[in-house]
């Protein structure tokens, strides 16, 4: 598997407009999660949810078709795609002759479905829904629910992951909170361009010191990691420094290339939210 840096990520790329399963490029998640302490079995579950706002082809009679694409991938899969190789994907469909969405749709899963697994024993469904331009006026705009953390008049002075901000009461009674930040930004690993986005952090178990813990998320600011691997470092910090019951991570990141990715990770089983965009969505 070739690492980040041989992706076409950054690079000048032409575009093909023939469907090209080949242009996806995998990158194994296990070398950042053991970075993080993760060598065995992760202590989390969830999944990476994509928005794709590019997608057309064309029917038997020539004529251009759009959708959007809600992609949903396991945690579990042993591997990400590398965004801007989903995008080269999605856009060989352009000039390709297909009889519905429903074949697109399966390609898109099957495609997905290969590269995500590759190179595990086993394989799972990646969770692929296209939409329609009769259903796009359907699509919510909502920001995450829960208690703001910008509120709070912090001085910031960490631009790189500092976990020892984190701190937890563990003398008093336990807690259940969600804890919202829009202020969250870190950075491209290959081309260093900004990824923005909001974070959602719900727990229960020791209360977690809201500055620290906001202080805490700006410190990702200059720091560089995909999106998926800086939710994990996030759940990892908070677990294993605050040790709460229950916990659950959400990022929605701002669209870069047509796509948004959205990593949710939590400690317990539980259904996914809802794909809901929010307003920089």
């Amino acid at each position: 598997m070739n690492p980040p840096e041989q992706s076409r990520l950054g690079k000048a790329s032409t575009y093909v407009d023939q469907y090209d399963a080949a242009l996806l490029f995998p990158i194994p998640r296990a070398d950042k999660r053991a970075e993080i302490g993760i060598t065995g079995a992760a202590p989390f579950f969830g999944a990476d949810l994509w928005t794709a706002f590019e997608l057309s082809w064309l029917n038997a009679r020539g004529k251009p078709q759009l959708a959007l694409a809600h992609i949903t991938v396991p945690c579990e899969t042993p591997n990400i795609v590398e965004s801007k190789s989903v995008k080269l994907y999605l856009n060989s469909f352009n000039n390709t002759c297909l009889a519905d969405a429903a074949q697109v749709q399966a390609r898109i899963r099957a495609d997905l479905g290969e590269a995500v697994w590759r190179g595990a024993e086993r394989s799972a469904a990646v969770g692929v829904t296209l939409l329609g331009p009769e259903r796009f006026d359907q699509e919510p705009v909502h920001e995450l629910d829960g208690l703001s953390l910008d509120r709070l008049d912090v001085e910031c002075t960490h631009y790189q992951p500092a976990p020892e901000l984190l701190r937890a009461r563990f003398d008093a009674a336990p807690v259940s909170e969600v804890l919202t930040s829009k202020l969250f930004r870190s950075n491209c690993p290959v081309t260093g361009q900004p990824d923005w986005a909001s974070v959602q952090i719900a727990y229960s178990g020791p209360q977690i010191d809201q500055e620290g813990l906001l202080q805490y998320l700006v410190s990702f600011r200059r720091h560089s990691e995909f999106h998926e691997q800086c939710v994990e470092r996030i759940f990892m910090d908070l677990w294993t420094r605050c040790q709460p019951g229950a916990l659950t991570v959400y990022a929605r990141y701002t669209r870069r290339g047509g796509i948004d990715i959205n990593p949710l990770r939590t400690s317990r089983p539980q259904g996914l939210p809802r794909n809901v965009r929010t307003a920089r969505q």
